[in-house]
């Protein structure tokens, strides 16, 4: 285009310059041009016409006669300017023909801005899990745009990114269980600690019942106990639990457990799938947690699982759960995400800056 705008306005400026020139002076310049033309055929090979010039020999000869322009000394034959000329004319017809195509509307800049916010200030954030903080935040966008978003300004996809639910998982059940098992951390001094934590399959709620440097069953089953009067307030209809073939689930503590009228189901050996749930769980609260913290002792350990057990249940949205927390509804969506012109969300840390929470501005 630009190489068309210049060839036009020198041929403009050219034809200024002729003006003036008399009529025997332009035939003059005719001859010696056309002559020129004849030396040129006899030396050069075939030329080659760029779109461009096709489209301004075009333009300047299509107005003169058939026969007139077959009389004229060209380096093309006259067939072929007459045929870049229609071509001219039928690109032009085709494109004033096009429908519109429909574009969907731009993100509004406030959203965008707190995309980029979430994706900056949580590393390990995929956008499936920024989108789950949006709508959490009631806040309804496709996730392909916060991919969209995430990606149009070079920020790339987190290591760990969720790509599992476990919605089919829990409708498989006929009734809601429980999952429990112990997992492993260690402490700066080097030492292990152990964590026992229990999860509900229906609603995800997580509690994490003690730790300790030395886990036995007595413990287990004391905390057995505590697990049992929890389900009582709360009004739990649980009727199975399940857990691994670890030695410290003794008898008792399934004795324990069968008198509140729950069934303990024990899992096959070396196989984690078993209890999907509850090791996905792990998997999170490592990732989220304790691989970005640096554990003390025992007592650091169980109020660090204390303040992410309050971020999971109360605020933390879920897939499987529709975004919603296990202990929190899903909020009114904001409708429409075009009107918004202003979003004042305000951020709340948990554990020093570990754990972020955003919420709007009351």
């Amino acid at each position: 285009m630009l190489r068309l705008a210049y060839l036009a306005v020198t041929n403009a400026f050219a034809l200024l310059r002729l003006l003036p020139m008399s009529g025997r002076d332009k035939d003059l310049e005719i001859l010696a041009l056309r002559h020129q033309l004849l030396v040129l055929q006899r030396q050069a090979a075939k030329p080659v016409f760029t779109d461009t010039d096709r489209a301004v020999l075009a333009g300047l000869l299509h107005h003169l006669p058939t026969d007139r322009l077959r009389r004229l000394l060209l380096l093309v034959r006259a067939d072929t300017v007459l045929r870049w000329h229609r071509d001219l004319v039928e690109r032009r017809h085709a494109t004033a023909c096009v429908p519109k195509r429909r574009v969907r509307p731009p993100t509004v800049r406030s959203i965008r801005a707190l995309v980029l916010r979430m994706a900056r200030e949580n590393s390990s954030w995929g956008y499936r899990r920024i989108h789950g903080e949006l709508a959490a935040l009631g806040i309804e966008v496709a996730a392909s745009t916060v991919w969209e978003i995430l990606r149009k300004h070079g920020i790339p996809p987190a290591p760990e990114r969720q790509s599992a639910t476990w919605a089919d998982f829990r409708r498989s059940q006929a009734d809601a269980p429980l999952a429990c098992d112990l997992f492993e951390t260690r402490a700066l001094t080097g030492a292990r600690l152990y964590a026992f934590a229990v999860i509900e399959h229906a609603t995800c709620r997580i509690r994490i019942l003690g730790a300790t440097a030395r886990p036995t069953a007595e413990w287990i089953v004391q905390l057995g106990r505590n697990l049992l009067m929890d389900l009582e307030d709360a009004g739990s209809t649980a009727r199975f639990l399940i857990r691994d073939r670890d030695a410290k689930f003794t008898a008792a503590f399934d004795a324990l457990m069968a008198g509140a009228g729950l069934k303990a189901v024990t899992t096959g050996i070396r196989m984690p799938r078993m209890n999907s749930l509850m090791e996905r769980w792990i998997q999170t609260c490592r990732r989220e947690l304790l691989d970005r913290t640096l554990i003390w002792n025992q007592r650091h350990l169980l109020h660090a699982l204390r303040e992410f057990e309050t971020h999971y249940d109360q605020h933390r949205p879920l897939r499987a759960l529709g975004q919603a927390a296990p202990l929190r509804p899903f909020p009114e969506p904001i409708n429409p995400p075009a009107h918004i012109t202003h979003l004042d969300v305000r951020r709340r840390d948990r554990l020093a800056g570990t754990l972020h929470e955003y919420r709007h501005a009351a």
